[in-house]
């Protein structure tokens, strides 16, 4: 089945943070990376007192199960050192959010598909656009009627040409 992930990180050095998530992903029984969408600087979301993330897309092909998909996901974040925190949208090492599974929807206890607010957040959308436009959100219409709807201020692509793009954030 294909997957879109979302990650995201605004600690210590998230440009890496995120590299490290998708070569953990490629590295993992059972999950191909097909595709990775550029990396964005993207102003924090819903906690605002924090630093900026670094937002990516990645396309994967698995043959995991959703629940065993996000099981695998949240293994690869512990790895990382990712902490859970009582701080709703709070600063993060490493987040990897499953947006969509194939065309499913699941409403469970500790998944929903698509991620519930996917719609809402164009540093989902944009870089999600840049895989795949015209891709179905189930109930909400494509990622490019989805993205027409959202506030992208703020963000900014990073130039993948760049030698190394750690040098365009002191904090990366």
């Amino acid at each position: 089945m294909k997957a879109w992930l979302g990650l995201g990180s605004n600690q210590q050095k998230p440009v890496k943070q995120v590299r490290l998530a998708i070569a953990g992903l490629a590295n993992s029984v059972d999950i191909e990376v097909l595709q990775a969408s550029s990396f964005y600087s993207t102003p924090p979301w819903g906690d605002e007192n924090q630093a900026d993330f670094i937002n990516a897309v990645v396309q994967v092909e698995t043959r995991l199960k959703p629940l065993e998909l996000l099981h695998r996901i949240q293994e690869i974040e512990n790895q990382m050192g990712r902490e859970r925190s009582a701080r709703r949208w709070g600063p993060r090492c490493i987040d990897i959010d499953i947006l969509l599974y194939a065309d499913q929807t699941i409403r469970a206890d500790e998944l929903e598909i698509p991620h519930p607010r996917m719609h809402e957040r164009c540093f989902v959308l944009l870089p999600l656009s840049e895989l795949e436009p015209d891709l179905e959100i189930p109930a909400r219409g494509t990622v490019a009627q989805s993205l027409l709807g959202v506030d992208c201020a703020g963000i900014r692509r990073l130039d993948n040409q760049v030698d190394n793009v750690c040098d365009l954030f002191p904090n990366s």
